[in-house]
């Protein structure tokens, strides 16, 4: 099978750019004596976990459905993560977790018991965190910033007071989205500046996701050094960041095909088999414009993208090419293997593209394929 013979839409994740990113994270991680674990939020294709486990990838879950997939796949316990666990759900979190963090004061203290009666049951035991809110945004995007006024993500210095809940071993903050080192250094100024005086009495430190190391620009060396720099200041605490993009930050695209082309008072819309909104619901989120490699700058023939749902904003553009675009020609939308598969949806009753896997020695894999069955089952 060649990707070329394969029907559209397809989303195609490259083996050799995945083991690349997973080798760029992997030293940054041994250089900067930290731990780096993967967040299923932004990807959660089991199927390439098994080359994730080469290089020794954790991770950090938000959904008892996460946890599990990474205690099945990924054969480890993971860092859990919600911002309300229930009487019904926190002992499989437990079941599930090494560390486990709350998202308030009242969800610790209504579950500290439920920790420490798990720890002494002698299964294993799970380390319990605080999330913390240093109150820095360096986002622009509101969707994304869990720094906003009023946000319901983590506690903030004056509503802990003079000490941390005893119980308490570790802090975590999160305040990036797909950000650079210097971002980082910013946040963790704020960070140390109001909650520096807990830091004696915890064990680790989770400064969230949103390091987006694996991208081209990204100043990994930098990252080394604040990190070296934060735990010479504090020796004894255990560092922990989570990014979600990074480890798999373009090593796949989605495949997809012209399937009319309609004009409209001067615009030429060339609809696609795939869908903005179902497919690729972050690009109208964000919102941002997916690269498409066939397109070039400044090309002479200008079109929209229209999705095939209904939904009248399942659309973007413009891109530009050097020819005038047919049905049946493919366009590749570039970098579509982050907070895409994750978030698709079956809105229409469309279905999800395929998903394939091109092997480092040139060999197409179908990793899933998409039925009816699908669709109707989730209905069901």
């Amino acid at each position: 099978m060649t990707p070329q013979s394969y029907p559209t839409p397809y989303y195609i994740v490259y083996e050799e750019k995945l083991r690349r990113n997973l080798s760029l994270i992997s030293s940054v991680a041994r250089e900067a004596g930290a731990d780096i674990i993967m967040a299923f939020k932004a990807n959660a294709l089991w199927r390439t976990f098994g080359i994730m486990r080469e290089y020794g990838v954790k991770f950090t879950a938000s959904s008892l459905n996460e946890l599990r997939l990474g205690n099945e796949e990924l054969e480890c316990l993971g860092h859990s993560y919600c911002p309300a666990y229930t009487a019904q759900t926190i002992g499989e979190y437990l079941k599930g977790s090494s560390h486990i963090t709350f998202n308030s004061l009242s969800q610790f203290d209504r579950f500290r018991d439920t920790v420490a009666d798990f720890n002494a049951s002698g299964s294993h035991r799970v380390s319990p965190g605080l999330r913390v809110n240093p109150q820095c945004s360096v986002i622009e995007t509101d969707i994304y910033n869990p720094a906003l006024p009023g946000s319901r993500f983590g506690v903030t210095a004056d509503c802990i007071g003079d000490a941390l809940p005893a119980g308490i071993e570790g802090l975590h903050f999160h305040s990036l989205c797909e950000s650079s080192s210097y971002d980082l250094e910013k946040v963790l100024g704020a960070f140390e500046e109001q909650f520096g005086k807990y830091l004696p009495g915890v064990k680790w430190i989770n400064m969230g996701g949103g390091h987006l190391m694996t991208r081209a620009d990204y100043d990994t060396a930098h990252l080394i050094s604040l990190l070296q720099e934060f735990r010479s200041r504090y020796p004894w605490l255990k560092v922990i960041l989570e990014p979600g993009s990074a480890f798999t930050w373009r090593t796949g695209d989605l495949i997809t095909s012209v399937v009319d082309i309609v004009e409209n008072q001067g615009v030429k819309t060339a609809i696609i088999d795939a869908s903005f909104a179902c497919h690729m619901p972050d690009t109208l989120e964000m919102p941002y414009k997916p690269a498409i490699t066939e397109s070039i700058p400044d090309g002479e023939f200008v079109y929209r993208l229209g999705g095939n749902s209904c939904l009248s904003g399942d659309f973007m553009g413009d891109w530009t090419f050097d020819h005038p675009l047919e049905p049946g020609e493919k366009l590749t939308l570039e970098d579509m293997n982050h907070y895409t598969t994750v978030k698709t949806n079956m809105f229409n009753g469309i279905s999800h593209p395929s998903i394939l896997l091109r092997r480092d020695d040139g060999a197409i894999v179908a990793l899933r394929e998409y039925t009816y069955e699908d669709y109707k089952n989730r209905m069901d």
